[in-house]
Order: structure tokens, then sequence, then C-alpha cells
């Protein structure tokens, strides 16, 4: 069974499970992702890109390239898991991403019982990290993300970017839904997130999708996690 912890110093969640649990995940997420029911759908671009990056790193864990262990976290019995780090933010924005695609695409009770899964292990990673945190930041997982963003990747980069700077910790932690206002529709932080990335794209004469983030000074290969 996949199920997920909170990586040791808090700036994200490890996810587990054997080939088998991890290759359904896969398939489950693949359903709603660079699938041309999404077109024309309102930030289906920018929310095909950040899935796509949540779906890498599923795949990379299956495949063996990312994190082993010869048993689960509960038990001693010898079966391989495979796993991956990911950060709460990333987490959070992908969650928001493939459930509003779910609503615009045909579903099975497999897929929903995934998703159900992911959140019950998330709600409870942020509890075993800390308790007085996660009061803040659970409601996360079941909405306040905009997820009808044009430009939601841009604004799960921004935010993520800002997290990792604080380096983690539970001071960190009870930070992150302050950080999540960003991501909320109409709030000050969007409409400002918003107009600087509508004025950026326009003095590069670019779209905002081939944009990137400046985020050089956050040295991610040697991140503690």
């Amino acid at each position: 069974m996949i199920y997920i912890i909170p990586t040791e110093k808090g700036l994200g969640v490890e996810i587990w499970g054997t080939y088998k649990d991890l290759d359904n995940l896969y398939l489950v997420i693949g359903k709603f992702w660079n699938n041309t029911n999404y077109l024309n759908k309102k930030g289906f671009e920018s929310r095909d890109k950040l899935i796509s990056g949540f779906s890498y790193e599923i795949r990379k864990a299956k495949e063996g390239s990312r994190l082993k262990r010869t048993s689960s976290h509960f038990t001693y019995d010898q079966i391989e898991y495979f796993g991956t780090k990911i950060s709460w933010v990333h987490f959070l924005f992908s969650m928001t991403s493939i459930k509003y695609n779910m609503g615009i695409n045909e579903i099975n009770k497999f897929d929903i019982s995934m998703i159900l899964l992911l959140e019950f292990w998330l709600e409870s990673a942020m509890k075993k990290y800390d308790e007085v945190g996660a009061k803040n930041l659970i409601g996360f997982i079941d909405g306040g993300i905009y997820a009808a963003n044009d430009n939601i990747y841009h604004f799960m980069r921004c935010i993520n970017m800002e997290y990792f700077k604080l380096k983690g910790g539970k001071r960190a932690f009870r930070k992150l839904p302050e950080l999540l206002k960003l991501g909320i529709f109409n709030t000050n932080e969007y409409l400002e997130y918003q107009k600087f990335l509508t004025t950026e794209s326009k003095r590069l004469n670019c779209e905002i999708i081939n944009m990137e983030i400046n985020d050089d000074h956050v040295d991610y290969e040697n991140i503690k996690w």
C-alpha cells in the first residue's frame, strides 16, 4: 500500500510503495494530464506542466531511481519498497491540478480511491511532522489553491522557491500557509504576482508558460530535506 511520511527537516514528504503500488498511481495520474480532453480548458497547459513534474517523480521512484527500502516503515517483512521526496508545495499544487482535471474527464472508483488515499496520507504526514502547523495547512488539501489559474505552474514554483529558502524546520512549516496565500484567487499576493508575470511576458515578448523562474540561488541538488 502507498503511504506518505514527512521528511526529516519538514520540507516535504516521502511517498512510498511497492513497484505495483507506484505503477498503479502512475497510471492513474497519467489519465489527468497530456489529454486532449483538456484542450482549451482554462489553465490546462500550466496544469499539464505541473502534473507532469509530479508524475515524473512517481515514475523515477517505481523505476528504483530515487529511494529504496527492503521493507516498509511499518513492518519487517522483506518486500522491496520504492520512494521519492516531494515538497509540500509541489504535492498540494499537483493534487489541486489533478482533482480539477478529474472534474472534466471520465473517472472510476479506483481513480477516486487513489486520490483519497493520497489525501489521507498527506494529512497524516502533516500532523506527524507538526500538529500545530498542520491545523492551518490541512485545509489546502481540499481547496484554497486556485486550480483554474492560467499560470498555476509558475505560482507553484515561486512559492516552492520561497519555502525552500526557509531551509525547513517547524518554524518554516508554520509559515507555509502564509506563503500559500499567493495561490489563493484574488488575494493581494495573487493579483500582484499575476501582474508581475504579465508585465514580464510583455517585456520579454513571450508567453508566460515559456518563461523560466530565476531560482539559481536555491541549491536544489543539495537540499537537506
